[in-house]
């Protein structure tokens, strides 16, 4: 009887809930009635949605009765949107939805669907190449992070965004300093800083803010080829894609807090500013103050990003897209190992590094205000040609007071244990100012009976920087060791007076007002510097069979500066065949870049003659090949790929004997995937082996023989894994865990002062994160085991322990 009435309460509540929620099917289409694939089709406001089918059609059931918009958008078409009704216990069969080819191309649709899509993948990129090519039939490889990877992680800093690609590694924190102030990394063996934005120069002398990321593009390989020398490195290159308005009113308010005096505040706001969508504008910004982990250093930042979008028509639209950044900070404390005596420790151990010691002051501050305008017109000529025409403008400074610790122990004979460091300082004003006009002409079009995908175009870019900076000037020395300052005092000076220990308890020296009374008679510099680099390249990639395509690449680059003039060409080769098309392909490359080396004045000490010395551009030249996988309708992209990169032409040598003639090899392989396997669960993972080392030097060089500093850790590993509940009483609850691992890094490598080697780590993270109607509130833990860990290019940087960050977002 209770088994009865149980089946009879499901069959009345079953029926009272078909007659409170109805159905929708339809069918998208392009102009030509070809069936769309994968477009997102969404009920706005309800959370509801799917994809299309192969055929383009959809079908969504278990729709609430009730009036709704419903927004169908797909990459590279116009969405559209529809006002339905939804009726009790019926399907609404839509008529045919016929979606328009756009110019917004370069602008990327996240599929969400219903929650199956690989939400931590990007299926292309119109930046890689320049063209509008699927990650899978690209013979480069390219990692992407995506906006909801770094909303999940409650990222709120440019590192550890890029802690979820593999083979890349930060070296250096960002300085603030001018002219390089952008943190450093090792890509492939190589340093590199993060220079463009959407595909154009993006200076900084900070850290980019994530608030405006929609992805960040890690690219592989020396890419001079479409890219040029300035903006790049060996190892590859940093390419960050900006969100971009689209044609409803939406956006979120987010509120994080964390440790060490952590608080953020965010808004992303869009609106269209026309009924048909057609104009709309969308703005990004970020309010941030954070202390350092140590006992003094704190940031604060201001960011807004503004930008427009106007679609004249079918075949003109026009994007701008702007910056502001205004951020205040202390540098971190960076202790330069001694670069000119045998090292006298060799590890963290021996070094006894009390990481709690920031040894600097919240009175030395560095401000670094930046500025960037992008303009881009989209104009299509023909259904073959569109004409893309983009003008790039930044200025971005450096204003206040930069220190460093400067290791002197070989001045302190008497010290038995630990390293002093002495300090240095100096006032910065520097400003950089770049602009970039490009010219593409890009085709699609068939010749032969092959289709060719081409983009030919003329680029210009010049860098103007300024330096009205201090020279820099001694501040005291720090001693760091095991032993009491007193005893290291009395070894050193033979003095017990706690007023003189090295390190001195009076802040007062490191105010500003007592290191500008240092600065006091320290000439200024008054030096500026100017690039010019015109530019012209092609490159075509043609479908020799549906499943069989090359790439053919060249570009002249012609760099004028005062005192030099150089000419360089850079080829790019690549082919890639697919043994199931967009399932599997096998790919090769060859890729190049190159180096603009600056003239030295050489001076023979015997004689005192000098002479100016010029150099031809560095070259390093790329072959790798491999393999990426596209398995289970886009839920499970990977990459692997073995890669051999040789540099020629390395410059040698220090006084009258300055020689060309160094050769470094970087060699490894890398291996990355992101899956989304089941409903809810995403997956990302990656690990690399890198292999290098100096080949060819003068015989005494200091280098030859041994692995570059840059370099970073042979191997690196990173995860993260997260699962959400779709249904059910767990609905919208969902869980985070991953982190990173890096073998020994050798910071100090040089065959006569000897080696310094940094310990490896595993970085443990962990995140809890719960949506509710238009609310969701993210936990995040990192560094879960609280380990001490450092990163460092011949330096020493501590990195932050255990910490805890909390996000509140309001969607709208």
């Amino acid at each position: 009887m209770n088994k009865k009435l149980l089946l009879i309460l499901m069959l009345i509540t079953s029926a009272g809930f078909a007659q409170n929620s109805g159905g929708l099917q339809g069918l998208v289409t392009t102009e030509k009635g070809q069936g769309i694939s994968e477009a997102n089709v969404d009920i706005q406001g309800t959370g509801i949605g799917t994809e299309t089918s192969e055929d383009g059609s959809f079908q969504i059931e278990n729709v609430p009765v009730g009036n709704y918009l419903l927004r169908i958008s797909y990459v590279g078409y116009r969405p559209s949107q529809i006002a339905i009704s939804i009726n009790p216990g019926k399907v609404t069969q839509l008529p045919n939805i016929i979606l328009r080819t756009s110019q917004e191309e370069l602008g990327e649709v996240v599929i969400n669907g219903n929650g199956n899509a690989n939400k931590f993948n990007r299926e292309k990129s119109l930046y890689v190449s320049k063209l509008p090519l699927k990650n899978i039939e690209n013979p480069q490889v390219y990692d992407n992070i995506t906006a909801e990877l770094l909303s999940e992680q409650v990222v709120t800093n440019f590192d550890d965004a890029l802690k979820n690609s593999s083979g890349i590694t930060k070296l250096w924190e960002s300085t603030g300093r001018g002219g390089d102030g952008a943190g450093y990394y090792s890509l492939r063996g190589f340093p590199v800083q993060p220079t463009l934005v959407n595909g154009l120069p993006a200076i900084t002398n900070g850290s980019p803010d994530p608030a405006n990321i929609e992805n960040i593009e890690v690219i592989k390989g020396p890419s001079g080829t479409l890219y040029g020398s300035s903006l790049i490195s060996y190892g590859g290159l940093i390419n960050i894609t900006t969100k971009r308005p689209y044609d409803y009113f939406g956006g979120n308010l987010s509120y994080t807090l964390g440790s060490f005096g952590l608080n953020r505040i965010t808004a992303d706001i869009n609106t269209p500013l026309d009924e048909d969508g057609d104009v709309a504008i969308r703005v990004n910004t970020a309010y941030q103050t954070v202390n350092s982990f140590q006992d003094a250093g704190f940031s604060k930042s201001l960011f807004v990003a503004p930008s427009l979008k106007y679609t004249v028509n079918d075949r003109l639209d026009f994007l701008v897209n702007t910056e502001f950044y205004d951020g205040e900070t202390t540098n971190p404390t960076m202790l330069f190992v001694d670069r000119g005596a045998p090292l006298t420790v060799t590890n963290i151990e021996e070094l006894g590094y009390d990481t709690n010691r920031s040894y600097t002051s919240n009175d030395l501050t560095l401000e670094n205000p930046t500025f960037s305008l992008q303009g881009q017109m989209n104009y299509q000529l023909s259904d073959k040609w569109t004409s893309q025409t983009v003008v790039s403008r930044g200025n971005t400074k450096s204003k206040g007071y930069y220190s460093y610790l400067y290791e002197s122990t070989r001045f302190y004979e008497n010290l038995d244990q630990g390293v002093v460091f002495s300090r240095f300082m100096n006032n910065q004003n520097s400003t950089t100012l770049t602009t970039d006009l490009q010219q593409n002409f890009i085709g699609d079009f068939e010749l032969f009976g092959m289709r060719n995908r081409v983009v030919t175009g003329l680029d210009y870019f010049q860098r103007e920087t300024i330096d009205n900076g201090t020279g820099y000037i001694g501040n005291g020395s720090v001693y760091i060791g095991n032993a009491s300052l007193q005893n290291v005092n009395e070894s050193v000076f033979g003095i017990t007076d706690e007023a003189n220990y090295i390190i001195n308890s009076d802040s007062g020296i490191l105010s500003t007002a007592a290191v500008d009374a240092l600065l006091e008679n320290t000439n200024r510099n008054n030096n500026t510097t100017k690039e010019d680099i015109y530019s012209a390249y092609v490159s075509n990639v043609l479908n020799i069979t549906p499943a069989l395509s090359a790439m053919a690449s060249l570009r002249i680059d012609q760099f004028e500066n005062d005192s030099n003039s150089q000419t360089a060409l850079s080829p790019k080769f690549g082919v890639v065949y697919q043994p199931v098309i967009d399932k599997v392909s096998i790919f090769a490359n060859y890729m190049d870049g190159f180096s603009n080396v600056a003239p030295s004045e050489a001076i023979n000490q015997e004689t005192g003659e000098t002479r100016r010395i010029t150099f031809d551009p560095e070259h390093a030249s790329q072959f790798e090949f491999g393999t990426k996988l596209n398995f289970f309708n886009d839920k499970l992209f990977a990459t692997l790929s073995y890669y051999d990169i040789q540099v020629e032409n390395i410059v040698l040598g220090s006084g009258f004997e300055v020689t060309q003639d160094g050769t470094q090899y970087s060699r490894g392989f890398e291996a990355r995937l992101t899956a989304s396997p089941v409903n809810g669960l995403n997956i990302v993972a990656g690990f690399s082996h890198n292999d290098s080392e100096v080949t060819e030097a003068a015989e005494n060089d200091d280098f030859l023989g041994r692995r570059p500093e840059s370099a970073g850790p042979e191997n690196l590993a990173n995860l993260w894994a997260s699962y959400r509940f779709s249904e059910g009483i767990a609905n919208g609850f969902g869980f985070g865990f991953g982190g990173n691992y890096a073998s020994e890094n050798i910071i100090f490598n040089r065959n006569l002062a000897g080696i310094f080697t940094l310990p490896s780590y595993t970085i443990l993270n962990a995140a809890v994160f719960y949506d509710v109607d238009k609310f969701s509130i993210n936990l995040k833990l990192n560094n879960l085991t609280n380990e001490d860990y450092f990163n460092g290019w011949s330096t020493i940087n501590p990195q932050a322990p255990r910490n805890f960050a909390a996000a509140l977002t309001y969607k709208f």
